[in-house]
């Protein structure tokens, strides 16, 4: 059952009805500060760090879910009714909501009263800006009243669900003319506030205490003051902040009315902090109202920011024959990728905001599916998470985007976490050939006394790896590997430990076959980056390191079927034959399969059979087989979810792209495309009310084969996902990927495609390519034209004269 539709051309998905099988969601802003919207303009927006700097509040775990946003009441008479549908759920006698790049459009009628509302961030803003439209479709004069509403967070979202002793007492507000600046605590630490805008000239009050407006016994679905049909005008003192603007509108037949609404975030410097005693400087705040505080200022950002990310995806994009494949590649895989990077796994409906800042492994990830769209950027966040790493090539697991600092409470010791660095080193030199950055200054552990270059940085990763092996010479798993949830250095017994920062053993034992695959499949890209900066010793160094690896992996990490995954603290294999459950696992089936680990024995193919035999379901892959059916010591959180959910069984989409990888290494397109289908939003839309999630959006996790209910997802937007299955089908299914050299073309395509084209932006100059496959064959360029002249090889050479570029190239 389908919920709404796909507008390819205006590169929006519609929803039809607010009764969506869950909240469905998008976000606001690409700069500072971002928003979380529902499809019933729930959620809320802050600034820079979802935790430290939360300017609206949320209730997560609410009864109903998703309760709290930017609401809007109209009052007809004696009709109340929210034109969002919520909170006040008045059935609408039409609805629409359209989620767009950066925006979201809701529009609703009733009796004959039409209401259209615009939510985005502008570019290089510190707010959300709202266009409201009124339209009167009946032959009648209306008289209507108009509320909004929002309600302030004190800032640290933490603090502010918990500590109410002293919370109930601080919250101090402003009210000049039609706007409501939100000062709690500006007195002391802060130079920041926040305000509510609006610029109509029927507004007649206001209220900026909740209590005041809702009632105390009151919900949202029927504010006190609402059903009054007056404001107070109240000024909170304490309790709870909120804004609230009352509207006295008359709209005769057929007349339209607009009204603008902003809810913006202000830094002072210290000496310009107050305006007077006690009165805060809003001469920032004002300057922001004065840029969108008309419907023609607000329409102009909104059509730059379209332009925005028209020009942002234009870098990438591809013509199949499938629809579903291009609307994701072309538009919304892209898309998640950037919102993903933007904001890692802070802020989602499933992300508190206060649990996570910006992981290490996470980011480095997420930039590989948005290295194309905005490179200098990601060069930026390379620096950033260069920084949180220790002399010993180790790492801050997290840290927090606002002070960039690393995360103590959950620090390091985490050993996949260095390898990631890496991968996005050298994924941002191929893409840019910017070598110049290997030998800019990086601190550890954001120390200004202690830099070395960002090449010393990665070099060190590499050998934090050689530097810990455990008793087979396989890398020590630390506290989790990329599977935060296989903690076998973590012997918890009591209720409420943290598997990821409880650690009652040594850690000098327990191995992962993962980061071995890991290292030699990035270790060969690392050496061919020494190789290329003539760095013989060190090539040579970790050559011998690479191919003991191997050879390791081959000996002591296959099973004979399988990749094995790991040994725990005891020595014993896991992921093995053997084991009673848990006997096959996909993350080193995937990563061994990419590093191409015992290829002259057909290990790598064993191990996709093995795939597809024992972890493939209809709705994806799942994670390991068969499920933990009880708690494993020695195994830690792994097993103490139900069969078939998170970790233990379930299908977890993050690594179902490095199968997809691997299949495409062995030539076998129709099974890597047929994994593309099964995880991918757009093929799901038919059933999204078992789905739940958006259908145009990648979630973290598929209930697998052994949970309750098979194909219920859960987790979606903030996931490595998105940048690994962008990677999989741009990179290696369509196959344009880049290299230092040029664009190595190396499609592995499904065998009934006939053609495709992809235009591919690369270091300023444009190739528009075109894949034939006369043969129905699924791998293989016999030939390759650029421009009319054959090419030997399948790699597109560089070229510098910003032109476009006609490439041909035959699978034969």
């Amino acid at each position: 059952m389908k919920f709404g539709s796909f507008d390819d051309e205006n590169k929006e998905y519609i929803i039809d009805t607010p009764l969506t099988p869950y909240p469905w969601i998008n976000y606001l802003g690409v700069d500072n500060f971002f928003s979380i919207i529902s499809n019933t303009a729930g959620g809320y927006c802050f600034y820079k760090d979802a935790r430290l700097r939360r300017v609206t509040r949320y209730r997560y775990n609410n009864i109903p879910v998703d309760n709290n946003g930017r609401y809007f009441y109209i009052k007809d008479q004696d009709l109340i009714w929210s034109p969002g549908y919520k909170p006040v759920k008045n059935i609408l006698d039409s609805y629409e909501c359209r989620h767009g790049l950066g925006y979201t459009k809701i529009k609703s009628k009733k009796n004959d009263l039409i209401c259209s509302q615009l939510f985005y961030v502008p570019l290089n803003y510190n707010g959300e800006v709202i266009l409201i439209n009124l339209e009167n479709n009946s032959n009648r004069t209306r008289n209507i009243q108009f509320f909004s509403f929002i309600e302030f967070c004190l800032w640290d979202a933490f603090d502010d669900m918990t500590n109410f002793q002293r919370n109930l007492n601080i919250a101090e507000v402003e009210v000049i003319d039609s706007t409501v600046y939100h000062k709690t605590e500006y007195r002391e630490r802060r130079n920041h506030y926040s305000f509510f805008y609006c610029n109509s000239s029927d507004f007649t009050g206001f209220d900026t205490d909740r209590d005041s407006f809702l009632g105390i016994y009151n919900g949202l679905e029927m504010p006190l003051t609402v059903l009054n049909g007056k404001s107070n005008n109240s000024i909170c003192h304490g309790w709870y902040p909120i804004g609230s603007h009352h509207l006295n509108i008359t709209l005769k037949p057929g007349e339209k009315k607009n009204i603008a609404f902003i809810t913006g975030y202000v830094e002072n410097t210290k000496k310009n902090k107050w305006e007077k005693p006690g009165i805060i400087n809003k001469d920032i705040a004002k300057k922001m109202i004065d840029q969108y505080n008309t419907e023609e200022k607000i329409m102009h950002g909104f059509n730059e920011l379209k332009r925005y990310w028209e020009k942002l995806l234009s870098r990438y994009q591809v013509k199949t024959e499938d629809e579903k494949v291009n609307r994701m590649v072309n538009i919304w895989n892209q898309y998640q990728c950037i919102v993903t990077y933007n904001l890692s796994r802070s802020a989602s409906f499933f992300e508190s905001g206060i649990g996570r800042g910006i992981g290490f492994r996470d980011t480095n990830q997420d930039l590989l599916g948005c290295l194309h769209n905005n490179p200098e950027r990601v060069k930026e966040r390379i620096f950033d998470v260069a920084s949180t790493q220790f002399p010993d090539g180790s790492a801050y697991h997290q840290y927090q985007p606002l002070t960039k600092k690393g995360n103590n409470d959950v620090g390091s010791n985490f050993n996949d976490d260095p390898l990631w660095l890496v991968l996005a080193v050298i994924s941002y030199l191929k893409e840019t050939n910017d070598f110049d950055f290997l030998n800019i200054q990086i601190p550890f552990d954001n120390d200004p006394s202690n830099t070395t270059t960002l090449f010393e940085h990665i070099k060190k990763s590499i050998h934090h790896v050689i530097n810990n092996l455990g008793p087979h010479n396989l890398p020590l798993i630390g506290r989790a590997d990329w599977n935060d949830c296989l903690n076998l250095n973590t012997y918890s017994a009591n209720p409420g430990e943290s598997f990821q920062t409880t650690i009652t053993k040594e850690g000098k034992v327990a191995e992962s076959i993962m980061i071995a695959g890991m290292f030699v499949f990035i270790g060969k890209e690392y050496l061919r980056l020494c190789e290329k900066l003539n760095y013989t010793y060190e090539v040579e160094f970790v050559k011998e390191f690479i191919n003991k690896m191997e050879k390791t992996i081959i000996k002591h990490g296959w099973d004979g079927e399988w990749y094995l995954r790991a040994y725990d603290d005891s020595g014993e294999k896991i992921g093995s034959n053997t084991c009673s459950e848990g006997k096959i696992f996909i993350e080193s089936q995937g990563f061994c399969s990419m590093a191409e680990i015992g290829s002259d024995k057909n290990m790598p193919k064993k191990a996709l059979d093995s795939v597809k035999k024992y972890l493939t379901t209809d709705y994806g892959i799942v994670l390991h087989y068969p499920a933990y059916t009880k708690y494993y010591l020695n195994l830690g959180e792994i097993s103490s979810y139900p069969g078939g959910y998170k970790e233990n069984g379930g299908i977890f989409c993050h690594n179902n792209p490095w199968i997809m990888i691997g299949e495409t290494i062995l030539g076998r397109g129709d099974n890597a495309f047929e994994y593309y289908k099964k995880i991918c939003p757009a093929y799901v839309e038919e059933r999204s009310e078992l789905h739940k999630m958006e259908p145009y959006i990648y979630t973290q996790m598929i209930a697998g084969k052994e949970a309750f209910k098979p194909g219920e997802a859960k987790n979606s937007w903030l996931t490595g996902t998105a940048a690994w299955n962008f990677v999989a089908i741009s990179q290696y299914i369509l196959g344009i990927r880049p290299d230092y050299d040029g664009i190595i073309v190396d499609p592995c395509i499904p065998s009934s495609w006939k053609e495709f084209n992809v235009t591919r932006v690369f270091q300023g100059v444009t190739y528009e390519i075109n894949v034939k496959n006369p043969d129905n064959k699924c791998k293989g360029i016999g030939s390759l034209k650029v421009d009319g002249k054959e090419i030997q090889g399948n790699i597109i050479p560089l070229f510098y004269d910003n032109k476009t570029h006609i490439v041909e190239a035959i699978i034969k």
